[in-house]
């Protein structure tokens, strides 16, 4: 029972914590939609029960024509004013509302994404619930304000409805328990099983959904008509959607019983119990309980009451399936963070002097460990690569010094300073960076390479010719001014993905920052496109701090510093002569790809000036 009470009272939290939400947003939402309920019902009520008895009554006291004619009129014409309200909430002002709602909410929670560390993007549970929260949650919001109008509205017309039917007959109080009984001893118990059947649909449901929006989007559909994997999804589709409706068939033992002592105390009983008692009282030959038009009033408040606690009832389980969400969305907006965006702290030295790896050890949240004991430096105006196998902990290293996350053990210092004392977007302006897994946005050339920031045409083409792209951009109708993808645009250009990769190169050269990153920036280009994008990035940043991580060894040769990973540490570190004469991983890395990239040496020379 402690069980349960906790369960019900979490449910109700979550649904006031939704009123709460939608009237710091919009105050007249929630008021208009508990003003319109309450007339909704009261207007039930009133004609099942009043209307009806005036009518009736006024025919057994034989009142003129005339004066019934009059009333139905007024109360006709006020009824049409209050429907005519209504109609005007429904249609106009609710939907206005939602709108702002709507915009406030995922304004908040965008905002709240945008300044949540990364990692909890990689945080596997707290992703699905940061998905679960923004899954149309500005409908489900809404929702929960008119469940709860419901619930509070419709309690009062039921309590008026029945109040009713007491004056008529005490003895039907009798039958009024009954859905008492069904609404607060057996409606909890089936909240509680739709509460769990939900969860325990949620890992089908995300699969249903990926599904679906994988089905539409262009990056797909190659790949589903050259290859098997449109029957693997169409599989994986299918045992979810089974697996669901498992899921319904194992709480439909739980519920079925539950379920009908329910129907019959919250429906049943009142329905056919109050209408053949007021039948028996009616007809009772000897001395009737009740008049013919009292037993007309009696059951027509019978249904009224009857269909308002239904709409209770529905309200509370609609309630109880959006407290999950509403459950998520408060969580989401709740958490603290650990590397929040707008982290307070001192303003970075204009020049940069040097950067420091001090015994940095880090793992992630499942406790393995990416990088063990890493220490070394870079002085001002130098050039680092990384090099290293797959999963060597190359972009970790770089995810640690933009602050994405912080350093299980040991520190890292920008002019001699941890840093975690600077202020994390002063300090992250510090850096131009360009990422393999980047992406080009909807937009025209010009956008994708400034990114918001103000910059002349000169400053845009500049950046393109050091990515090498210039002249491809330029050979569009429109230039820079060229719409980049379908998304928004049909006369968008679709470009390949080596050219996408030089424009988020291009849009690392257009910032202006001291400490220039390219992680993997041309692992979508062929080997001579490859070679001349890495080429100009070395000779681009010359004289300039910089860090680039690279598989393409021979590319790099002319880099100031290198350091090879393995496993998350450090097994050599050099100029690529020095790590050449040392004979050993790097060197045997290196000539591993010269044979797979090099035909014949006199090829290379022809082909990479010399250079592979």
């Amino acid at each position: 029972m402690k069980r349960e009470k906790s369960f019900t009272w979490k449910i109700i939290q979550n649904n006031l914590y939704a009123m709460k939400e939608a009237m710091s947003i919009a105050r007249e939402r929630v008021v208009c939609s508990i003003i319109k309920r309450l007339i909704e019902y009261l207007l039930w009520v009133f004609y099942s029960a009043f209307f009806v008895r005036f009518i009736l009554d006024a025919l057994e006291q034989e009142k003129p024509l005339k004066e019934i004619l009059i009333a139905i009129v007024i109360i006709g014409g006020v009824s049409l004013i209050l429907e005519l309200f209504l109609y005007y909430c429904n249609n106009v002002l609710i939907p206005a509302w939602n709108v702002k709602i709507f915009h406030a909410l995922y304004k908040r929670v965008y905002v709240k994404a945008k300044n949540v560390e990364i990692g909890c993007y990689e945080n596997k549970e707290f992703y699905d619930k940061f998905s679960t929260a923004i899954d149309d949650m500005g409908n489900k919001l809404c929702q929960c304000v008119d469940n709860m109008s419901t619930v509070i509205c419709g309690t009062i017309g039921g309590i008026l409805a029945c109040y009713t039917m007491v004056e008529i007959d005490p003895w039907t109080i009798v039958f009024l328990v009954a859905p008492l009984l069904g609404n607060f001893l057996f409606a909890p118990k089936m909240n509680k099983i739709f509460y769990d059947r939900y969860q325990d649909g949620v890992p089908y449901d995300r699969k249903l959904t990926y599904v679906n929006r994988i089905m539409y989007l262009p990056e797909y559909a190659k790949e589903f008509r050259l290859s098997n994997i449109f029957n693997v999804v169409e599989r994986q589709y299918g045992e979810a959607t089974e697996e669901k409706a498992g899921i319904w068939k194992k709480y439909f033992k739980r519920a079925f019983p539950i379920g009908m002592l329910q129907y019959f105390f919250s429906y049943m009983v009142i329905f056919e119990g109050i209408l053949l008692y007021g039948a028996y009282q009616a007809l009772m030959p000897a001395a009737p309980g009740i008049t013919f038009s009292q037993m007309a009033v009696l059951t027509s408040v019978m249904v009224t009451a009857s269909w308002v606690w239904v709409q209770v009832i529905n309200a509370v389980n609609r309630g109880t399936e959006n407290s999950l969400l509403v459950e998520n969305l408060k969580n989401f907006l709740a958490y603290e963070e650990k590397i929040p965006e707008n982290w307070e702290g001192e303003l970075p030295e204009e020049e940069i002097r040097s950067i420091e790896f001090e015994h940095v050890s880090f793992a992630y949240t499942n406790g393995k460990q990416v990088l063990h004991d890493l220490s070394f430096k870079i002085e001002s105006g130098k050039s680092l690569v990384l090099v290293g196998h797959n999963g060597a902990g190359k972009s970790t290293i770089i995810k640690l010094l933009l602050r994405f996350y912080d350093p299980t053990e040991g520190v890292i210092k920008v002019n001699g300073r941890d840093i975690r004392e600077y202020q994390l977007a002063a300090y992250r302006k510090l850096f131009s960076c360009a990422f393999q897994d980047g992406t080009v946005l909807p937009g025209t050339v010009r956008y994708n390479v400034l990114m918001g920031s103000a910059g002349s045409d000169e400053k845009v083409e500049n950046a393109l010719k050091k990515a090498g792209v210039y002249e491809k951009i330029s050979s569009l109708p429109l230039g820079i001014d060229t719409v980049l993808t379908k998304e928004f645009d049909e006369k968008g250009i679709i470009l390949s993905g080596g050219e996408y990769q030089k424009i988020l190169v291009a849009r690392a050269f257009a910032k202006t920052s001291q400490i220039m990153i390219f992680d993997e920036p041309s692992s979508a280009l062929d080997p001579i496109a490859e070679h001349e994008l890495l080429s100009g990035i070395l000779k681009e940043t010359d004289g300039k701090t910089s860090i680039l991580i690279s598989h393409r060894l021979s590319c790099v040769k002319q880099a100031e510093h290198l350091i090879m990973l393995e496993n998350g540490r450090i097994v050599e570190e050099g100029t690529h002569t020095e790590l050449m004469d040392k004979g050993k991983k790097y060197a045997e890395f290196y000539r591993v790809q010269q044979q797979n990239y090099c035909a014949t040496e006199e090829e290379e020379r022809e082909v990479v000036l010399n250079e592979c």
